[in-house]
């Protein structure tokens, strides 16, 4: 009997999933427009759909990539010699509501804003200063999405996913999922192990905006806004991140970006003594006992300004973090532009600056 279970087993992994496709453009798919075609793709929309592309893959001994919105990836100008698996599940559900907290599952192929949107609309506060990011719920716990003094984690119960060894579905708690910043256990030590399916939200019913950030504080006061209105709230992390180009807009080429390309770098208080020392008004944040730079203004402070250009690709007219392809962009122009960055900072400051965005296909 076991023989057969086996023999049935590898019988459907020989079975090509249904809708594989060749030959397939990535970079329409990414918000970086560039990268070149995958191998074999195919688009999920069930858990099960998620198991045959993973047991296919493995039985064709296929590298796998798994493909969310397209908003955090630069795809090299070769493309993905192997297998794309876009992830599409949909679905809000709500699971427990009382008036001390509110527990939404969200499937990982729904847009992110889209979410944030649900929850502003009923009034439920912990991710309303996260409007306007592009990319998908999955892809947030995996990145531990921030902007703005909040951070996914914050408001994280359990995220649902699909092991890619044994096909099971397991639900990892917060604590588990090892969020530091930018960071999970699905962008570190076990980033192969787990294909995101949900993610299970706490929200706050009636609650006030979490408002940290002195830019938002700023803009809210100017405004005379209301931390305690999440959609006057929401209206102003947009419009700010409009204002840097963070906000797709086809006819914005600056948004033709994965949006913050670095991540702020984190020093000892030691090293930054040594920076203040070099330089005046450094813009700085606590991070436990350390202390967060500014990327950007590492940037700009290293001789990179705003529009900087280098060939088709360059920087954002409105933001220094912002890698954009100026049209017709390649990622080896992007490469060699991320690369001279990294080098001035390194040589101005001492510090090393690191990419947000995934590298596929190099």
């Amino acid at each position: 009997m076991m023989h057969n279970a086996t023999a049935m087993t590898e019988s459907l992994q020989s079975v090509a999933p249904s809708g594989l496709q060749r030959n397939v453009p990535l970079a329409p798919l990414t918000t970086l427009g560039i990268g070149g075609s995958a191998k074999l793709f195919a688009r999920a929309e069930s858990v099960d759909e998620i198991r045959e592309v993973i047991a296919w893959a493995e039985a064709q001994r296929e590298p796998l990539f798994i493909l969310g919105g397209g908003s955090n990836v630069l795809i090299a100008d070769e493309g993905f010699d192997g297998v794309v698996l876009q992830i599409d599940l949909r679905g809000m559900t709500v699971l427990t509501e009382d008036p001390d907290a509110v527990t939404v599952y969200v499937a990982s192929g729904e847009r992110w804003d889209d979410v944030v949107a649900f929850a502003v609309d009923r009034g439920w506060a912990g991710i309303e200063c996260l409007s306007g990011i592009p990319g998908l719920t999955g892809a947030t716990p995996i990145q531990n999405v921030g902007a703005y003094g909040q951070e996914v984690s914050e408001t994280i119960v359990g995220v649902e996913a699909v092991e890619r060894d044994t096909g099971r579905v397991v639900t990892l708690t917060n604590r588990e999922c090892g969020f530091g910043y930018r960071q999970s256990v699905f962008k570190n030590a076990a980033k192969d192990c787990y294909v995101v399916a949900g993610v299970t939200f706490r929200l706050k019913p009636r609650g006030s905006a979490a408002i940290r950030y002195p830019e938002l504080q700023k803009y809210l006061d100017e405004h005379e806004i209301n931390a305690n209105d999440l959609q006057q709230v929401r209206g102003a992390v947009i419009a700010i991140r409009k204002r840097k180009g963070m906000v797709l807009d086809p006819s914005d080429p600056d948004t033709r970006s994965d949006g913050s390309f670095f991540m702020n770098p984190v020093v000892t208080p030691a090293r930054f003594d040594q920076i203040r020392r070099d330089a005046e008004n450094v813009p700085h944040f606590p991070s436990g006992d350390q202390i967060k730079l500014s990327a950007a203004w590492l940037i700009e402070q290293a001789g990179f300004h705003k529009g900087f250009v280098h060939g088709n690709a360059g920087l954002s007219t409105k933001h220094t973090l912002a890698v954009i392809n100026r049209g017709g962009g390649t990622a080896r122009e992007v490469l060699e532009l991320v690369r001279m960055i990294q080098d001035g900072v390194r040589e101005r400051f001492g510090v090393e600056i690191q990419p947000e965005p995934n590298f596929i296909g190099f």
